[in-house]
């Protein structure tokens, strides 16, 4: 087996086990976005922006999840300037007020660092306006570094779930040369955003709701059209 496959196999277990008390509540939030008709909005900056993207309108996605999916912090307009303009304070009340949050709407910010400005202002605005939170970051790592806003906090420190995406310090689960590789982080949130996915689909189902869900456009016989036609002004990047 390969070093890195072996690697990643332990990890995700423990991923699970590290979050399962977290998991079945924020599974019901989802549940609960999906029950009152309302949105989840999920931002990730830099490499973490492909959590986000995992789950907007693809196959087997929930069609109430909206990415924020700005090309300034995604690295489409370059990762070097995306990097920096994750850092600067400010930028994340420009981002909120161009995506359609509504009232009662869920928020999910994903960054593994925690350390940022953009993550930690766009907690903070969610927190502000009433909303609930959900962060995805690395536990460890956030806590060996300090962090780079001026209010002095992280994200785990404002969110009101941590979901501990479990990546060790550097983002590798290997080590070649003397030098950390093998990443871990985008994987890891997919694997969380997918399982919450699922869940709440189920939790919805008991509660006499049915998901409204996303299907494949390359197999025939299934047509998305309600689906965008539901969510239509409520989905930035359709």
């Amino acid at each position: 087996m390969f070093e890195y496959v072996t690697k990643l196999q332990d990890r995700i277990t423990t991923l699970i086990e590290q979050n399962a008390t977290q998991m079945p509540v924020a599974a019901q939030w989802f549940a609960d976005a999906i029950v009152n008709d309302q949105m989840i909005h999920i931002l990730g900056t830099g490499h973490s922006h492909m959590i986000g993207l995992e789950g907007f309108i693809r196959a087997g996605g929930l069609g109430n999840i909206n990415a924020v999916l700005d090309s300034t912090v995604t690295t489409a307009d370059g990762a070097l300037r995306s990097s920096a303009l994750e850092k600067l304070p400010g930028l994340a009340a420009i981002l909120w007020a161009e995506q359609p949050i509504a009232a009662g709407d869920l928020i999910v910010v994903i960054s593994n660092s925690g350390r940022n400005a953009l993550p930690i202002e766009f907690a903070q605005l969610a927190k502000e306006k009433g909303h609930r939170v959900i962060a995805i970051t690395s536990v460890e790592q956030s806590s060996q570094n300090p962090s780079r806003h001026h209010s002095g906090q992280k994200l785990m420190n404002i969110a009101d779930l941590v979901l501990d995406n479990c990546v060790p310090p550097g983002d590798g689960l290997c080590e070649v040369n003397q030098q950390v590789t093998g990443a871990f982080s985008t994987i890891a949130g997919c694997v969380l955003i997918n399982t919450l996915v699922v869940e709440s689909q189920k939790i919805a189902l008991e509660q006499g709701v049915t998901p409204k869900i996303f299907s494949s456009q390359n197999v025939d016989g299934f047509n998305n059209d309600a689906v965008y036609r539901h969510f239509r002004g409520r989905l930035k990047s359709m």
